[in-house]
C-alpha cells in the first residue's frame, strides 16, 4: 500500500534543477534507477561546500534512493552513458583490484563548473575527498529559524532576511538569532546590528566566548543601542 505523503512545507529549502533537465532529459530517461541517481546527485552536490562538488559510488545512500547497490551502479552507468554525469579517475592510479578501482572513481555533474573540476581532477591539479561524504542534514532555513525564535514573518522582515542570506554565512545568522534569544532581544534589528559589527570589525574567538550578559551590554549601551528595544 502506498504511504501517503504529508506534503511539502514552506520552511524547507529547495533544490534547483536546470531547465534542460525538463526540456531535454525528463522525457528521455525511462530507467528509474538512472532518474533516481541523477536527481540524488544534483541534490547532494548542490548542498556541498568547496570548489569541487563530486561524489563517489559509496556516497549514494541506498536507503534514501530505495535502490540496491547493484541498481545504484546501474543508474550511475546509465547517467554516465547519457552524459549527465561525468566519470573521472585520478591522474595516477596505483590500484588494480576491481573494488579499489571503483573507490578511485569520482563523479561530477556535466555542468560548466563540473566539467572544469573533472578536467582538473583527471590531470591531478585538484583533489576530491578520499572519503565518503555524509548526506546533508535537514536544517531549518532562515525563515523557519526566525519564526521559531524571533516572531511572525512580515514581508519587510522576509526581504531583510533574504538580503542577509546573500551577505552573511548561515552560521553567523544562526548565532546572532541565538544571541537575541539569550539576551531576550527578539527583534531582527538587534540581529542585524550584530552581523554588521562582525562584518566591520571581525569576529574573533574571544568575542565568541564572551558571556551573554557582557554581549547584551555591548549592544544595549553601545553604538547600536538605537536598534534595541528597551
Amino acid at each position: 500500500m502506498m504511504k501517503k505523503f504529508k506534503g511539502f512545507s514552506d520552511s524547507e529549502s529547495f533544490t534547483q534543477l536546470p531547465d534542460s533537465f525538463f526540456h531535454k532529459l525528463l522525457h528521455e530517461i525511462e530507467d528509474a534507477a538512472e532518474l533516481k541517481v541523477t536527481l540524488y546527485f544534483v541534490w547532494r552536490t548542490q548542498k556541498m561546500e568547496g570548489p569541487s562538488h563530486a561524489l563517489r559510488a559509496a556516497d549514494f545512500d541506498p536507503k534514501a534512493l530505495g535502490l540496491a547497490a547493484d541498481e545504484i551502479r546501474h543508474g550511475l552507468e546509465k547517467s554516465v552513458q547519457r552524459g549527465t554525469i561525468l566519470q573521472r579517475r585520478p591522474a595516477t592510479e596505483g590500484s588494480v583490484d576491481g573494488s579499489e578501482q571503483e573507490a578511485d572513481v569520482v563523479y561530477f555533474l556535466n555542468s560548466p563548473r563540473g566539467r572544469a573540476a573533472a578536467e582538473a581532477f583527471a590531470k591531478g591539479r585538484a583533489g576530491a575527498s578520499e572519503k565518503s561524504t555524509s548526506p546533508p542534514v535537514e536544517r531549518p532555513n532562515i525563515f523557519k529559524l526566525y519564526e521559531e525564535n524571533i516572531g511572525p514573518l512580515t514581508p519587510m522582515i522576509a526581504d531583510a532576511l533574504k538580503d542577509a542570506e546573500e551577505t552573511y554565512s548561515p552560521e553567523w545568522i544562526r548565532d546572532t538569532i541565538e544571541l537575541a534569544v539569550k539576551n531576550n532581544k527578539r527583534n531582527w534589528k538587534y540581529c542585524e546590528a550584530i552581523l554588521k559589527r562582525w562584518k566591520e570589525e571581525g569576529r574573533g574567538e574571544k568575542q565568541d566566548r564572551r558571556d551573554a550578559e557582557k554581549d547584551r551590554g555591548k549592544y544595549v549601551k553601545g553604538e547600536y543601542a538605537d536598534y534595541v528595544e528597551h
